[in-house]
């Protein structure tokens, strides 16, 4: 399992041009517990599952949330928990929400979507599922 998580690391090093790898840790951190906060029932429990297990329990583990963020919202959430600009917050959920996209079949990528305010998909690097 720690495997997967380097492999999962190095994707978004990669994708969101990080020079470091605490850099990388603290996007997936992030966003995957603010991506967790918005997601329920099954389908967040299949997508923690298709994730690396310390990932996974990120995801499946974060307190639910008020209301629904739109993309622009979910991008500005990012970026207040971690004290980052909006460009930066920006790189990281889109880093990390397409690294995630590539470990899961668009059957359950549309799954999550439908929980999601329109206009996630593109966060997701899938325009095309919207």
């Amino acid at each position: 399992m720690e495997d997967s998580v380097e492999v999962l690391l190095d994707r978004v090093q990669e994708r969101g041009g990080y020079a470091h790898r605490p850099e990388a840790a603290g996007a997936v951190h992030s966003v995957l517990e603010v991506l967790g906060a918005h997601l329920v029932g099954t389908d967040r429990t299949d997508l923690g599952r298709l994730l690396p297990c310390q990932c996974g329990r990120l995801l499946m583990d974060a307190e639910a949330a008020s209301e629904p963020l739109t993309p622009s919202r979910f991008v500005q959430a990012v970026a207040s928990r971690d004290d980052m600009d909006v460009t930066q917050a920006r790189r990281a959920v889109t880093a990390v929400l397409a690294s995630v996209a590539d470990v899961v079949d668009d059957a359950l990528l549309r799954r999550v979507l439908t929980q999601l305010p329109p206009g996630h998909a593109g966060l997701f690097g899938r325009a095309g599922l919207a």
